[in-house]
């Protein structure tokens, strides 16, 4: 399962390795306290076979006894203990044998450092008896002692099993947490060749995507900043050339007739000085409009509030003598939240394109559905083809035989645009019925209730 953050990764990697610490540790532990628990329960188990060994001495017969009899009772006790013991004189010669310890006899040798253990009486006699025969360790097992001999290593030996122990638990660590570790610093590492081959200048450089954790995201966000970057740079390289060739026009045209004003006559200056007048005017107009293309396209804030489309359609088909049509349905004055300043020069843009090149039957045809706006800018003039009724929009086009002659420098109708989509809607050209062209605005409509405060951004 791949987690999504990436602090939980790091989480669980210590969790796990936190595991792996505590298991070895819990198994170091544990053969360190069996160890000193199976020294414990040697040293009680030689204590109660002493005892045992101490009881049978003052139970059996004197050493004087018949060796009958001394078999005898050695073998009655041996029966009634459940023990394996054997008895010997003290020339070393055997009295008496139980059955277990007959029984494994041919496994175990008679010194003291075997399976049994030897005890001398106090009047000389040996009495041998079977480790783990009949004692049970404390914890109430199998005898450590039956069958094969368990021996405690030395303590050198134990401390060698601890230290491999540990050395394997660093081992384990360090090749757990390497490729995790080497995969985030690998991931942060292509993360930055890419940022600094971004800022060297190569706009189109993007970084891999790879998981679903912060780094990701921090790829992902570098990536839609530098396709943003990539595209403010690129529009604002083809802003200038654009702008640097339309600025010619009007520059030449000034100069030439600033070159023409002292040797004109004098009944011909007006003329040539509303030449210049409308040269400036068309140059300010240029200013103005990359100035306000350039702010849509850095995507600055809006200063948003609410906004009368009725009275800012009115007032702007009254400036420049176009028909307004309200829509018979309309049974308020449509509002809605956006920027009235770049509202209003969408709809003047729309307006004055239509007077420029659609003649004199101008009109906006105001309409309000449940969720929506729509302005319709009529005109009669020849119309757009419509292969190029999508190019119009785009910055510095012009239709063909539309030259600066005519007004505008072909910004008007992509200002509308990026306007239209900063608001959420959209623009388009459509043909009219019955010669001419129609430019519909459509733009989303907020509901208006009466205690809903005005906003304002910016």
């Amino acid at each position: 399962m791949r987690l999504r953050h990436l602090y939980l990764n790091i989480y669980v990697t210590v969790l796990l390795v936190l595991m792996v610490f505590a298991l070895v540790a819990m198994l170091i532990v544990r053969h360190h306290t069996a160890a000193q628990h199976g020294q414990i329960e040697r040293a009680v188990i030689h204590e109660r076979m002493s005892a045992w060994v101490e009881l049978l001495e003052h139970s059996l017969p004197p050493a004087e006894a018949p060796s009958e009899d001394q078999a005898q009772a050695l073998l009655t006790w041996a029966q009634r203990l459940r023990m394996g013991i054997a008895l010997d004189d003290a020339a070393g010669h055997r009295l008496a044998t139980s059955a277990l310890y007959a029984q494994r006899q041919n496994v175990m040798s008679n010194d003291d450092v075997g399976p049994s253990s030897r005890f001398v009486l106090s009047d000389g006699r040996v009495l041998w008896v079977l480790r783990g025969g009949g004692l049970r360790p404390l914890n109430g097992g199998a005898g450590e002692y039956g069958g094969r001999a368990r021996h405690l290593p030395p303590p050198e030996e134990r401390a060698s099993v601890v230290l491999g122990g540990l050395a394997l638990l660093f081992l384990a660590i360090a090749a757990g947490s390497y490729p995790v570790v080497r995969r985030l610093t690998r991931r942060l590492e292509a993360l930055q060749k890419g940022v600094e081959a971004f800022g060297a200048g190569h706009l189109g450089q993007r970084v891999s995507v790879d998981g679903r954790d912060e780094i990701a995201a921090l790829a992902q966000s570098f990536n839609l900043a530098a396709s943003r970057i990539e595209e403010l740079v690129r529009a604002n390289q083809s802003l200038l050339a654009n702008a640097s060739h339309e600025f010619r026009s009007p520059l030449a045209r000034l100069k030439m007739a600033l070159a023409m004003l002292p040797t004109t006559p004098e009944h011909r200056r007006p003329a040539l000085q509303a030449e210049i007048d409308r040269d400036i005017d068309e140059l300010n107009s240029l200013v103005e409009e990359v100035l306000l293309a350039s702010r849509l396209e850095a995507r600055t804030a809006l200063s948003v509030e609410r906004v009368d489309l009725l009275g800012l359609a009115a007032e702007e088909c009254a400036r420049v003598g176009a028909e307004l049509v309200v829509g018979a349905t309309q049974a308020a004055a449509p509002e809605l939240d956006g920027d009235e300043r770049l509202l209003r020069r969408a709809l003047r843009n729309l307006l004055e394109n239509g007077r420029r090149y659609g003649g004199d039957e101008v009109s906006l045809h105001l309409e309000t559905s449940a969720t929506a706006l729509r302005l319709a800018i009529c005109d009669r003039g020849p119309g757009v083809p419509e292969a190029e009724r999508e190019r119009i929009f785009e910055s510095f086009y012009r239709l063909p035989g539309h030259t600066e002659g005519a007004g505008g420098v072909g910004l008007g109708l992509s200002l509308v645009r990026q306007i239209a989509q900063r608001h959420k809607g959209s623009v388009c050209c459509e043909a009219r019925e019955g010669g001419g062209s129609c430019f519909v605005l459509t733009l989303p409509l907020h509901p208006v209730t009466g205690s809903e405060p005005v906003r304002h951004n910016g």
